[in-house]
């Protein structure tokens, strides 16, 4: 039976990508997107959203406008990693589908009391704020998901927005503490991970030689531009957000623990920091299984594979 799922992403260049392959792949069912401000403000994350889709040849799907600034903060954005327009040098057509007019908020509200209980998976592919604004609208619908699957945080890796944040959490980390203390059964796909799958030449080049309009578009999206970032990677960049999806496709592509993860809240020293206690020393009971070693060349043969299946 296909897995159920929600999509809440800022897109984004790899929130693109992660995109493609939901879309690609037949085990998942995307029964609606959910977007929210984060790597750029919401009317740029949906819109895109909304473009990537009809890429796809998927205009069917519908894209819901969640939150626009976090819970407690100023929205921070990420426009010096993913360009203006959020997708890089990668220009799509404006979308001829509009959004829709509900919510998301009040869709993922209405989606979870409206399907079988543990029927629905989440994937988080940027801040928390949306999905958590539902929890608090909400708190009966923690029980009815089935997994939260979330890209987010680090640990050994530390940070890549402060030394000690990663970017989706230090967003808004009051949602990601609500979220983190919701119950749901949480698998997260921290930076220590994605840093081991990196956009190398020859990774790029395979998706290039798909020769479908897909294919060529994730070649470039994931083809550095020069500047600061791609300086620190000169092998290739991390593909974080895709592996929130492959992890549903084959996670046996995947090793991991379970532990307990607290969201630093108050210091602003260490704002958004995900304190993952891989020793037990707190005594806190696990909360999340994180995700800690990805099998990288399976991982980029699903993509490519996958990807072939677009229009």
């Amino acid at each position: 039976m296909r897995r159920k799922i929600v999509i809440d992403t800022d897109p984004g260049i790899d929130d693109a990508v992660a995109i493609l392959l939901a879309l690609a792949s037949a085990e998942v069912e995307v029964i609606g997107v959910t977007a929210v401000a984060g790597n750029v403000p919401l009317a740029v994350a949906e819109r895109n959203a909304r473009s990537i889709c009809e890429l796809a040849g998927r205009a069917d799907v519908p894209v819901h406008p969640g939150c626009a600034r976090p819970m407690g903060r100023r929205l921070v954005t990420a426009e010096h990693v993913h360009g203006p327009s959020g997708l890089g040098s990668l220009v799509l057509p404006l979308p001829d589908r509009p959004a829709q007019a509900q919510h998301g908020v009040d869709f993922l509200v209405e989606t979870l009391r409206r399907e079988e209980a543990g029927s629905v998976t989440l994937c988080a592919l940027g801040p928390l704020t949306t999905i958590a604004m539902a929890l608090v609208k909400a708190p009966e619908i923690a029980v009815r998901v089935r997994q939260l699957v979330l890209m987010g945080g680090a640990s050994r890796a530390l940070g890549n927005i402060t030394p000690a944040a990663e970017f989706n959490i230090y967003v808004d980390p009051h949602a990601a503490d609500i979220v983190f203390a919701s119950g749901i059964p949480l698998v997260v796909i921290p930076l220590d991970l994605t840093h081991q799958a990196l956009s190398t030449p020859p990774r790029i080049a395979r998706l290039r030689a798909l020769g479908n309009r897909c294919g060529m578009a994730a070649a470039e999206l994931l083809t550095p531009a020069a500047g600061e970032y791609s300086t620190r990677f000169p092998d290739g960049l991390p593909l974080h957000d895709p592996c929130v999806i492959a992890y549903l496709l084959a996670p046996e592509l995947f090793e991991g623990s379970a532990v307990n993860v607290a969201i630093e809240t108050v210091s602003e020293l260490t704002m958004g920091m995900t304190v993952v206690d891989w020793r037990g020393v707190s005594g806190r009971a696990a909360n999340a299984e994180v995700m800690h070693r990805i099998y990288a060349d399976g991982f980029y043969a699903l993509l490519a594979e996958r990807l072939a299946l677009l229009p």
